[in-house]
């Protein structure tokens, strides 16, 4: 093989550069973790003995770390931190209109926090990670409500198996989980499913929306968490300010775990930005899929879980949803069809 010849091979578009693969399957795994740790870690968060946290000063905690890594992300992306605080002043300060598009989301994504709070809080794990895939038909409603996006056959029937899946598991026969005697606090199976229906829905809805003015701009990946961050911060802090009614006490509760439980929600956000940006959806699915197993296993032994067949149905329908939504059919071969 000559010098063309290896230059022709490294640099094929065809050929995917060695560290975007490696980037694109070390993100899909830290996905799957994330995704099986947080329902798991938030339902242990109040199972647990000791003193209760506040779960918005939680919310609060989170919003501020992913600022703090978004700056940093930033500073990365411009080289430098004077040119980072030149595009930062610019781009936030200057262009203050723009900015506040993103305050929908923002308030939106604080909102939907809160009630994955209260879901975990009232649903076991595994029926929590199960139920809030229904993000997938809440997501594919506002595509076509508000991008005028167009679904395919095979779309509609993975949403209406996704629907059905998610109902057999919430039908299915109740199970009690061993939840520790210090805990006396009650749980409805009924708040916690319709905190996490509201839940998918603004989480459909805040997805498009920050989407739509993603693609209407040419404001970084990046830039935009900042903006999101900074106009979620003052929703997280009044949210907060009016649950608790004090500002004492905003670390009540805050140990080893429930900083660990905030980290892990901060760079959940930032994990999915490099999941769509190096991965495909059949990829971003099979990680979700894993981590709804990973959390049933996980359930059974932690929570005394216990399966039932209708359970295993609607999540095996679940997953194979998930899967044939991100189905994307392989293009004829037009060297094939052009030499017969």
């Amino acid at each position: 093989m000559d010098g063309d010849e290896k230059k022709a091979q490294i640099y094929s578009p065809n050929r995917k550069p060695q560290n975007a693969i490696y980037v694109k399957y070390a993100s899909l795994l830290i996905l799957t973790l994330q995704n099986a740790a947080l329902g798991l870690s938030m339902r242990y968060a109040f199972t647990r003995e000791g003193e209760k946290f506040s779960p918005p000063a939680a919310i609060l905690m989170a919003e501020l770390l992913k600022l703090v890594i978004c700056l940093f992300l930033v500073i990365q992306e411009s080289g430098s931190l004077p040119t980072a605080v030149h595009s930062l002043y610019t781009t936030v300060i200057l262009n203050i209109k723009d900015t506040l598009r993103v305050g929908v989301p923002s308030f939106l994504y604080v909102l939907q926090n809160n009630l994955l709070y209260v879901s975990s809080s009232n649903l076991d794990a595994a029926t929590y990670q199960v139920t809030y895939q229904l993000k997938l038909l809440t997501t594919a409603f506002f595509a076509v409500v508000v991008l005028k996006r167009k679904l395919k056959r095979w779309q509609w029937i993975a949403l209406g198996l996704l629907a059905a899946g998610i109902a057999m598991v919430q039908l299915s026969s109740t199970t009690k989980e061993a939840v520790p005697t210090a805990t006396t606090r009650s749980e409805s199976k009924v708040i916690g499913f319709c905190a996490a229906l509201a839940a998918c829905f603004i989480s459909g809805f805040a997805g498009i929306y920050f989407e739509k003015v993603l693609k209407e701009s040419d404001v970084s990946v990046w830039m935009r968490n900042v903006q999101l961050s900074l106009l979620s911060l003052p929703f997280a802090f009044l949210t907060y300010l009016f649950k608790e009614k004090s500002l004492t006490n905003v670390l009540k509760g805050f140990d080893g775990f429930v900083w660990y439980l905030v980290v892990l929600q901060a760079a959940g956000g930032l994990i999915v930005a490099v999941v769509v940006k190096y991965a495909d959806n059949i990829l971003k699915g099979f990680a979700t899929s894993v981590a709804i197993i990973i959390s049933c296993i996980a359930s059974i032994y932690i929570f005394d879980f216990r399966l039932t067949l209708q359970f295993v149905c609607g999540t095996t329908m679940v997953i194979g949803s998930i899967f044939l939504y991100g189905y994307v059919p392989k293009k004829p071969d037009l060297r094939l069809s052009l030499s017969v």
